[in-house]
């Protein structure tokens, strides 16, 4: 029987494929736990214009990722923060209060997506990677600044 599988089934396929299972295993087991349908002449049809959809969707997705990316890499951020002896920072700058002074410029970014490995902890400016697409990364630049 020829089926088309709307999840992941180990050993079997993939969301998406279409296969030939036995009869017994389909009606038994995978087309009451939801996991396949029929791969009647529609319903691949179907597939086939989610896949089309999915496709456009994801290309679009990186394109405004790559336009954004092109954004940042123009532009730096500045924090300002009290600083003691020899220009160190009280404290430190993390990736939380950049994805915040993003946000105050109208950039909403997950702070996790900004990958600073160590807080910053001195005055300057620090440039640093921002993942936004599995494909797509930006390198932002952070200008710490004594706050007066």
């Amino acid at each position: 029987m020829r089926v088309i599988f709307l999840k992941d089934v180990k050993g079997q396929g993939k969301k998406g494929d279409i296969k030939e299972l036995s009869e017994g295993y389909v009606n038994n087991f995978l087309l009451p736990k939801g996991l396949v349908k029929a791969a009647s002449e529609g319903n691949v049809k179907t597939l086939e214009l989610q896949t089309v959809a999915e496709g456009k969707r994801k290309d679009k997705e990186k394109q405004d990722a790559q336009d954004l990316a092109a954004k940042l890499e123009a532009m730096t951020i500045e924090i300002r923060s009290k600083i003691g002896e020899g220009g160190r920072l009280f404290g430190s700058i993390t990736s939380k209060q950049i994805a915040e002074a993003l946000a105050a410029k109208g950039y909403k970014i997950d702070k996790r997506k900004i990958e600073l490995n160590d807080p910053i902890r001195t005055l300057g400016v620090t440039q640093m990677p921002v993942k936004l697409h599995p494909e797509v990364k930006a390198t932002l630049k952070v200008q710490v600044s004594e706050e007066k």
